[in-house]
């Protein structure tokens, strides 16, 4: 068994055992059978980086085994630049989030961590696959157990925002599926996502699997205007929710734009895409503004994961390096900032059960340190020079000055419409006087609390001054996609 199929099993495996486990009255058990297998998974990918051979765009770590022989249907595996570190990324926050809900899920603790170990396993297995049958497979079994964790651990409208956030990432990808099957007929009988790379397609088809595929990755990232599920499932869901479906679930769909959209359909890209940078400029300008009304905590970063997001999809379709390797960079660090934000509001709302930012105020005198790691999460949130949130919107910025000097403008404004509602909301729950008994009986965070939160501000803060690393992996992955998109596949 090869590097990936252990990243992606390892973690299904003991999310089972969890569950198999059923409702054990004492939840430790549950706690360090989780702890013990998210950090043996988290384990298990880093050689996947020590090993990486920077140097080639070709897939690496491949896994190629016959799983439905009748259809021609393989279980294919293999990471290139632009999809491994998101296999780290998404072990990195599973650990995060078993950590994090160590004292806070008291009942039912099994079923909860198994639910997110099979939920990572599942998302590796999304960023790895290079079978179309069995990215769908994956991709589509993401949305149960992140349906179960909203819909049995969330808040008081926990049903509703389960179901809205299952329709409509359903809905969206049943038009990828209709694609898929027209991509295995017109590739002769193959489900190799690398075969349709190379499949030479007329325009119009091109145009109807270019919109096909919107369907299913524009509600996943979520882009204007099929965005409204991701606020109700945010505000919903427990912390550890929040944490993955803003850290990895969002990246899927942004994923599936590189790996289908842009080098199956290259001419329906570069023809359609002042559609989708209209649509990513309406989030990076609109959105951000709808954020800085928002009077929940967990509703502003919310819907500044819809903004951030927004850039990604614009530096996609900018079609020069700078942009698309932004674009890339922005979803790792969008990944580690808004996990850390949403877990910071999670200490807060442990505490006081409140979401709302006028039950807060002067929470700096009662828990400084915790005031600390927030304000460091709150500028990166908005793009300060040092940490992870800057550099990938800063690329962005850059290379759309490249390709338009007024969309990079308005690109540009995404930065003072971030520090206006991250450093607001900063400035009314944290700074001031103490505003009541709730927050003046606050204690600091805890070891645990603490330990969690250090791991983060290290991993914003090193991407934020060293990005190197990052942008070495995906460089020849990134390039060798851009020669791809410029060369006509019309026949």
């Amino acid at each position: 068994m090869g590097l990936l199929s252990v990243a992606i099993w390892l973690p299904i495996a003991f999310g089972v055992v969890l569950l198999a486990l059923g409702r054990n009255e004492n939840p430790g058990a549950a706690r360090w059978t989780a702890l013990v297998g998210s950090v043996l998974s988290f384990l298990v990918t880093l050689p996947l980086i020590t090993g990486f051979d920077t140097s080639t765009a070709a897939m690496q770590f491949v896994e190629n085994l016959s799983w439905i022989e009748r259809f021609n249907v393989r279980y294919h595996l293999g990471v290139d630049g632009i999809s491994v570190w998101f296999v780290l990324l998404t072990a990195f926050i599973t650990v995060i989030v078993v950590v994090a809900a160590w004292e806070v899920i008291q009942e039912r603790a099994h079923q909860y961590l198994g639910a997110f170990l099979i939920l990572s396993g599942l998302m590796i297995g999304v960023f790895s696959a290079l079978d179309g049958l069995l990215f769908y497979v994956f991709f589509e079994a993401t949305l149960i157990p992140m349906y179960i964790v909203i819909g049995i651990w969330g808040g008081p409208r926990r049903v509703y925002a389960a179901f809205k956030f299952f329709l409509y990432t359903l809905l969206g990808s049943l038009l990828m599926l209709v694609a898929l099957t027209y991509l295995y007929i017109k590739s002769g009988g193959s489900f190799e996502i690398l075969d349709w790379h190379k499949l030479p397609l007329p325009m119009d088809a091109q145009a109807l699997l270019f919109f096909a595929f919107f369907a299913a990755f524009a509600v996943k990232v979520p882009m204007w205007p099929v965005h409204t599920w991701l606020p109700d499932a945010h505000v919903e869901a427990p912390t550890g929710g929040s944490v993955v479906l803003a850290a990895i679930m969002l990246k899927l769909g942004a994923y599936g734009f590189l790996r289908f959209s842009l080098p199956i359909a290259p001419d329906a890209a570069h023809h359609y895409a002042w559609f989708i940078i209209a649509l990513s400029l309406i989030a990076v300008v609109y959105i951000g503004l709808v954020a800085m009304v928002q009077q929940d905590m967990k509703k502003l970063v919310a819907y500044s994961s819809i903004a951030h997001m927004g850039f990604v999809t614009l530096g996609f379709f900018i079609f020069n390096e700078l942009g698309m390797s932004g674009g890339i960079v922005q979803m790792i660090s969008h990944g580690f900032v808004s996990g850390a934000m949403f877990l910071s509001i999670g200490v807060l709302y442990d505490r006081v059960h409140s979401r709302e930012i006028s039950a807060y105020g002067g929470v700096v005198n009662t828990m400084p340190k915790f005031a600390a790691f927030a304000l460091l999460f709150s500028m990166a949130n908005c793009g300060l020079p040092g940490t992870a949130g800057f550099i990938g919107e800063w690329m962005v910025i850059l290379g759309s000055v490249g390709y338009n000097f007024w969309i990079g403008l308005l690109a540009a404004t995404a930065v003072i419409f971030g520090a206006a509602y991250s450093l607001w909301m900063y400035k009314r729950v944290y700074f001031g006087d103490v505003t009541n008994d709730h927050v003046r009986e606050l204690t600091d965070i805890n070891a645990r609390e603490f330990g969690m939160l250090a791991v983060l501000a290290i991993a914003v803060l090193a991407m934020g001054l060293y990005p190197k690393p990052f942008t070495d992996v995906m460089h020849a992955s990134v390039t060798e996609l851009l020669k791809h998109v410029a060369v006509s596949k019309i026949n």
